[in-house]
């Protein structure tokens, strides 16, 4: 009995600790039902305990909060030491768009079984806010980059995203279009909705109006029932239209008739539908010259680019490779049981020196690529691909490093001057310039960055 009401005892503490901590907590059972919910939890939130145990969390707080980066929806995770930390955005039950920094973790017993999960979280809206004022963030919803153009891409998706207006996403192949698409979606009012993307090239123009609008029983042949499509599908949710301007023209009619008025027809129908969708439109193409074209509606176009958003291709920001490559190294260290190796400062050099036609997305490809080429060990220059290798600006810089000389230290201090100096130096190699410099890599890329006159310098070498 004795042995009973310590154990008792114990779990009531451990209960009442959780519940004054300065962290939301939530607790939840392998089923998704809450059995625990801190002071903290309600008031980030604005959900009560009232509201929320007893129930599946997917159901009480839905996407973004529950959703797509929810690690516990088929069982035990499989996240290397069991617990995921990430930021995130969530919406409260006011509506307000929060920072937050979630931290989760299975609840393993003695026999190590799953019996459920503990998360806890911590509102970062303020230093969020501080660090976008201060262009100081590297990870924006998902998106990576300190370069200044990604940072003021950053300011133009935190601002757009409190409004429901259009918003078209250019940039060439690769830039990570959808990427952006996504972020405006998950930290808007239409968070809670579903994310509908839609490649508009890749649907045939037959079924296209079917497709995006839906149609009713036995508007065409083999149309036996009704059948909901993108828009609906989308309802109170984002509706992705990529590559647009592939569109045919009778489409584009029933889309610009959409933005009038907010409602459509089905194929076949004659019922207006009226749904609350927010549209981003995206392609690698020049809008204005495919109006000239005659293949996108001048008056959908003022309709469409309403909010624009340019995403630069990777070789104008390339001080953010480091960062990006050091981004999907983690990532591959996620979804692999093994250790991934480090990258050598030859091997960076060379992918800055590279002119990266295919954008983020190729250096995504390249660095999975070198994992499994180098085997577990250090990546160097031999275990990229060899379109990266075989560029100019490498083999002439590996063939003719100088002699080795007294290095001079500049103690940090970044100028035209000193950085010339380091870079003859180091015969071009930009990590050993960094070290001479006394400052990080990354700090020289971006400075290299910013200097159209050393990059000119670099590249006479």
């Amino acid at each position: 009995m004795t042995n009973m009401t310590h154990t008792l005892l114990d779990h009531d503490n451990i209960a009442l600790v959780l519940e004054n901590l300065k962290l939301g907590v939530i607790v939840h059972t392998p089923e998704r039902i809450i059995t625990f919910f801190n002071k903290e939890a309600e008031r980030i939130t604005g959900y009560l305990k009232e509201d929320v145990i007893g129930k599946d969390c997917h159901i009480v707080f839905k996407t973004p909060f529950c959703g797509e980066k929810c690690s516990f929806c088929e069982g035990t995770p499989k996240f290397p030491s069991g617990v995921k930390e990430y930021p995130m955005t969530t919406i409260t039950k006011d509506g307000v768009v929060l920072k937050i920094e979630m931290t989760v973790s299975p609840i393993i017993d003695h026999v190590n079984g799953f019996k459920g999960v503990v998360a806890s979280f911590r509102d970062m809206t303020d230093s969020f806010n501080l660090s976008l004022k201060a262009e100081n963030l590297s990870n924006f919803a998902g998106i990576i980059g300190k370069d200044k153009t990604m940072q003021d891409i950053f300011k133009q998706i935190q601002d757009v995203a409190q409004y429901n207006f259009p918003v078209h996403v250019s940039g060439a192949t690769g830039t990570g279009k959808e990427r952006v698409a996504c972020a405006i979606h998950d930290i808007s009012s239409f968070g809670n909705g579903s994310f509908v993307p839609v490649n508009c090239g890749a649907i045939p123009e037959g079924i296209v109006e079917s497709e995006l609008f839906g149609h009713v029983k036995g508007a065409f042949s083999g149309a036996v029932k009704e059948r909901k499509g993108r828009f609906e599908l989308a309802h109170k949710g984002t509706l992705f239209l990529d590559e647009v301007v592939e569109l045919p023209l009778k489409t584009q009619v029933k889309l610009l008739r959409f933005l009038q008025e907010g409602t459509f027809e089905k194929v076949g129908g004659e019922k207006k539908v009226s749904v609350d969708v927010r549209i981003i439109s995206a392609t690698n193409k020049n809008l204005k010259e495919e109006v000239k074209n005659g293949k996108l509606r001048e008056d959908l176009y003022y309709r469409l680019n309403v909010i624009p958003i340019h995403l630069p291709p990777l070789k104008e920001r390339k001080s953010d490779i480091p960062l990006l490559a050091a981004h999907f190294l983690k990532e591959t260290e996620e979804q692999s049981p093994h250790p991934v190796p480090e990258l050598a400062g030859e091997t960076i050099d060379a992918m800055l020196d590279y002119h990266w036609p295919g954008n983020v997305r190729e250096l995504k490809n390249v660095i999975q690529f070198a994992v499994v080429r180098s085997r577990g060990k250090k990546i160097l220059p031999i275990h990229l691909p060899l379109e990266i290798t075989m560029n100019k600006n490498v083999v002439f810089r590996t063939a003719n490093r100088v002699p080795e000389q007294p290095l001079i230290s500049f103690k940090g201090k970044l100028n035209i001057e000193s950085v010339k100096t380091a870079v003859k130096q180091s015969g071009g190699n930009r990590s050993k310039a960094a070290r001479i410099l006394g400052v990080g890599r990354a700090t020289l890329y971006r400075f290299l960055a910013n200097n159209k006159e050393i990059k000119k310098f670099i590249d006479q070498l």
